[in-house]
């Protein structure tokens, strides 16, 4: 083993959290080290969030367009040009990278290794370098925040096809005619809708019976419903068994389905079945580092890993593999190590949403976790096609939903179902956060018309 560098610290890999941690050990005067061993910004912005979305907004102008009539409005013939979207999808990853780089360079004492790090003894990393060379690194504080990827498929033939996962898909220059999604979650279902509005057939395969299994039944059936609705086939338990590449480059699918076996044939297929961790190459078992089953790193509420000083944040620890759970992991870590706090994850309310189209923003319980606790709740619930802005801007989809607290008037989560859902829910969120009873936002004073004021109506359902 080469004579080891020493640092204050050592974060390996640079998403949202791992981005702003350098920076803040570095301002505190700690030399610094960071190992990246593909672009800056991690899944976020190479393939996650900025990419995805980016297209989604593409899919979505494509969806006006297409209804302009409904508006009033005369459109010609609607076509898609995929290399198109696929190019302003690129600049604006790349002007994200940019930002990324901005933030490392005029930083003193933080150097920035490109290349891949590996645990050769406890606190000790080797570093094997893009540009050549294997240097040796050691801190005393070493912060893990190497994310995950897509999980590959797992049934027979799979090697004889290509297969797309979720950063492939967005490689595509011309569009599918047959896009097979197997998986209904967030990932098979935003592409899904993104790819049926850029002019593709989709089908979407789900094992389980029925989409979004961790949401409430009714929010399943109403977001399949839309699905349906945007000329999607959804497949509900239903296993996928073989796969075959057929003449002319065609792909069959076998599957299962309570009816029997049946095939589908597809231009395309994606499999959207989950994430694993990014820990075989880091090699954490050579620092000492305990994983759980399924290869993440486990951590105690303050982030730490079974080993002192040496800590996991974002998708690599599992949980919810959300960009907003890594930026409030660099929270936790900032104010314990940097501002002598005692932050935790303990009772971390963790919101998200969904960026299918209508939007689906969630916050907190959903109706079935609140009545497996047996608690005495109440549930408001409001169709979307009852908010006036949804009916103005011809967008009813969805509906609100909230569970509260019977006894004390808290909320104690809620779900919306409609435009612009992530944002509505937010403003539940704050509420929550401030301990406000439901009655402050049932006879709060919100701009008309908006879909924020569907809330009042949400929350008045209560009272009748």
């Amino acid at each position: 083993m080469s004579q080891a560098t020493n640092y204050d610290v050592i974060v390996i890999g640079t998403s949202q959290g791992g981005r702003l941690l350098p920076g803040a050990f570095a301002k505190a005067g700690r030399k610094v080290a960071v190992v990246e061993r593909g672009h800056l910004g991690g899944v976020c912005v190479n393939a996650g969030c900025t990419p995805t979305k980016t297209m989604v907004a593409s899919a979505r102008v494509a969806y006006l367009a297409k209804r302009g009539a409904e508006y009033g409005v005369r459109t010609g013939p609607i076509s898609v040009d995929l290399q198109a979207v696929r190019k302003r999808k690129q600049a604006m990853v790349e002007g994200a990278r940019n930002n990324f780089e901005s933030l490392f360079k005029p930083l003193a004492g933080l150097d920035l290794m490109k290349g891949e790090a590996r645990f050769i003894a406890s606190k000790t990393l080797e570093v094997s370098l893009t540009d050549g060379g294997t240097p040796t690194i050691t801190a005393p504080l070493i912060f893990i925040n190497v994310g995950a990827r897509p999980k590959q498929l797992a049934i027979k033939g799979v090697d004889s096809v290509p297969v797309l996962d979720s950063s492939a898909i967005m490689e595509l220059d011309s569009l599918p005619e047959h896009l097979l999604i197997i998986g209904g979650g967030y990932i098979g279902l935003e592409f899904g809708q993104m790819f049926r509005r850029f002019g593709s057939e989709v089908t979407i395969i789900q094992h389980h019976p029925r989409l979004l299994m961790n949401e409430d039944e009714d929010v399943s059936d109403e977001v399949t419903n839309i699905l349906r609705e945007d000329g999607i086939r959804v497949l509900t338990e239903t296993a996928s068994q073989q796969v075959q590449l057929l003449n002319g480059g065609r792909i069959q699918l076998t599957v299962h389905a309570i009816d029997g076996e049946q095939q589908l044939t597809g231009s395309h297929l994606l499999a959207a079945i989950g994430r694993v961790p990014n820990t075989e190459s880091l090699t954490p078992e050579g620092g000492g580092i305990q994983l759980d089953k399924k290869g993440y790193i486990q951590v105690n509420e303050q982030l730490e890993t079974n080993v002192s000083g040496v800590y996991a944040m974002g998708d690599v620890k599992g949980g919810p593999a959300f960009t907003h759970v890594s930026y409030d992991d660099f929270r936790i870590l900032r104010t314990n190590l940097l501002e002598h706090g005692s932050a935790s994850t303990h009772d971390r309310v963790v919101p998200y949403t969904i960026f299918i189209d209508p939007q689906f923003g969630r916050i907190g319980m959903s109706e079935w976790q609140a009545r497996k606790q047996v608690r005495n709740i109440r549930v408001a619930k409001l169709p979307m096609n009852a908010v006036i802005r949804a009916l103005e801007t011809g967008e009813t989809r969805g509906f609100m939903k909230a569970i509260v607290d019977a006894d004390t008037q808290q909320i104690l989560g809620c779900a919306i179902l409609g435009l612009e859902g992530g944002e509505i829910m937010a403003i539940v969120q704050m509420a929550m956060m401030g301990g406000l009873p439901y009655t402050a936002l049932k006879e709060g004073i919100f701009t008309h018309p908006t879909l924020a004021e569907g809330l009042n109506t949400l929350f008045m359902t209560l009272d009748s």
